[in-house]
């Protein structure tokens, strides 16, 4: 057989195959980040065993701790020896010098807005809450309790505002974090706010804004249950729905910055009105409103809408632990819509973890057994375990938690990048 013609077209001017990765992408990140996100991951590592975790020679590990130790980021800490405790020196391990940079996290929420105040090792310094009417807010407004709740947390803290690096914000909605950019918000009265250069111009510090169920996966990631885990999704319900998106040890956020929104996931055509203005959304079936407006109606309980909607609901969840029929179909109605965003978060992503979080999760009825079992069957049925989930029933401090190491993460790889420009340069 003769051999075939190459094509012109192929053999001139030959383009290349392949991605096109770009020299510095997320999985190759300088060394010298890559030493400083490790000692802080770890607390307390000795130089010999960065060089082991890192794959790279001990003379290298040495060379970067010495610079970063120069530029006040870590520092030499006297550890115990793991063997022969209390016999020769004591061992020498690096550790991030905690007191270097301090950062405050907030989240703004329809019923309370919380901040705290951690240090450079994440360490808890202070923090506050102040309630709230709820309802959406001028801009003008929100800046005026940003400031009022900041300056409250750091006279907790025992620190000026100047000392502080970086504050993150969290808020509920469509939030473009690069861009600093809330689309849309429930807080929010106006759409398309520019609120972090908003907040930055109010507070002379940097601020940093992101989609408040991204920072509870942050803090997962971060503090909690995902340290460990590359890939996992975190499902928050109160006040409305969200999702954050870990993947390869990163939040992701899709390719125009504001994707994961599990809320906002069609379950029904012309369904129920949702509080984004479209219809069918899961969120309209099972955030707060969508309980009370259940009862409302269901209950004929019109008269208790004056009512905050908390109350409404810990009424429900009275009525329904006892035993009235209408209460128990409300809340298994809502499970079984959690059931559908469930099956489409494994169906998606295959994580080795969902987490549900949100103070929502004091009510059983939204994870009964009957929910979990509807989720297997709606799941594409491989013949191995779906991937495990964990109830997180935390408060609002943990979403501000994640907001603090938004700001944590921002200032640190600022410093790092600004650090190897100036060693470049040299």
């Amino acid at each position: 057989m003769a051999p075939k013609a190459i094509r012109p077209e192929l053999s001139e001017g030959r383009g290349g195959v392949g991605p096109l990765i770009p020299p510095l992408a997320e999985s190759q990140r300088p060394l010298r980040q890559q030493v400083f996100e490790l000692v802080r991951a770890a607390g307390l590592m000795p130089r010999v065993q960065v060089a082991k975790d890192l794959g790279v020679s001990p003379a290298s590990v040495t060379t970067i701790a010495s610079e970063l130790i120069e530029a006040g980021l870590i520092e030499e800490v006297s550890a115990p020896r793991d063997s022969e405790a209390g016999r020769g020196r004591p061992a020498v391990a690096l550790g991030v010098r905690a007191e270097a940079y301090l950062v405050a996290g907030m989240k703004l929420s329809d019923r309370e807005h919380t901040a705290v105040i951690v240090d450079f090792a994440g360490k808890l310094i202070a923090d506050d809450v102040i309630p709230r009417h709820p309802g959406p807010m001028s801009l003008p407004d929100i800046l005026e309790a940003i400031e009022t709740l900041l300056h409250r947390v750091c006279a907790k803290a025992g620190v000026e505002r100047s000392q502080l690096s970086a504050l993150g914000v969290g808020v509920p909605g469509f939030v473009d974090s690069a861009e600093g950019m809330v689309f849309w918000s429930s807080v929010l009265a106006e759409r398309s706010v520019p609120l972090a250069a908003a907040a930055t111009a109010r507070l002379g510090l940097p601020a940093y804004v992101d989609n408040d169920a991204n920072l509870v996966a942050l803090a997962e990631l971060w503090f909690g249950a995902g340290r460990g885990l590359s890939d996992f999704a975190v499902v928050t319900i109160e006040h409305g729905v969200g999702m954050g998106f870990v993947m390869n040890h990163r939040i992701y956020r899709g390719a125009q910055r504001v994707g994961m929104e599990l809320g906002h996931m069609k379950v029904q055509l012309d369904g129920a009105l949702c509080r984004c203005g479209q219809r069918g959304c899961l969120e309209a079936y099972i955030a707060d409103y969508a309980l009370a407006r259940e009862a409302s109606t269901a209950l004929n309980w019109g008269h208790k809408e004056s009512q905050p909607i908390n109350v409404l609901l810990e009424s429900l969840y009275d009525h329904a632990k006892a035993g009235n029929a209408t209460a128990k179909s409300i809340f298994r109605r809502a499970g079984r819509y959690l059931a559908v965003g469930l099956s489409n978060v494994v169906n998606l992503f295959d994580p080795s973890l969902i987490i549900l979080s949100g103070e929502r999760m004091r009510y059983d009825y939204l994870y009964a057994a009957e929910t979990l079992a509807e989720m297997d069957n709606l799941s594409i049925n491989t013949g191995r375990p779906r991937p495990p989930i964990e109830i997180h029933a935390w408060g609002d401090l943990l979403w501000a938690h994640g907001a603090a190491a938004l700001a944590l993460s921002e200032v640190s790889e600022a410093i790092l990048s600004s650090q190897s420009r100036d060693i470049a340069a040299q």
